[in-house]
């Protein structure tokens, strides 16, 4: 990042009784929504308080809590708490896993609620979510 010197001369006869130093970005700037939703969405964490997710992003709280009425009024979509991760993934030792594989290609084995299932290595990432689509509705 360049950093700008900047001089500033006053004369004998006039009077500066105040400078202020400008930090960060001035002016006006555009956010995407995309970042809004995610700023937004940070700030309804419980225990969050809106000043310190205002200050970390760069934000007055004035500027955060326009964007939360935005999204409270259905003009900013937040993510869903379903794009998020799925399924939890559990690393176990690969020789047990050949034990129980008996197909000799390996397996993904998914639990829900005490189902196990298992799904060969190779199925195709749309047929995977459909089987974790039927397995959230039973």
């Amino acid at each position: 990042m360049e950093q700008t010197v900047q001089h500033l001369l006053a004369s004998a006869g006039s009077h500066i009784s105040r400078l202020e130093v400008l930090e960060g970005p001035t002016g006006r700037r555009t956010w995407p929504d995309e970042v809004k939703a995610q700023i937004v969405a940070e700030s309804f964490e419980p225990g969050v308080k809106v000043s310190a997710v205002a200050r970390r992003h760069g934000l007055t709280p004035q500027h955060l809590t326009e964007w939360r009425r935005a999204a409270r009024e259905g003009r900013l979509v937040l993510p869903s708490a379903e794009e998020g991760p799925f399924a939890r993934l559990v690393v176990g030792d690969s020789r047990a896993a050949a034990q129980d594989d008996h197909s000799g290609c390996g397996s993904i084995s998914i639990e829900m609620d005490g189902v196990v299932v298992r799904v060969p290595v190779d199925i195709s990432a749309a047929r995977l979510g459909e089987i974790i689509r039927v397995l959230r509705l039973t």
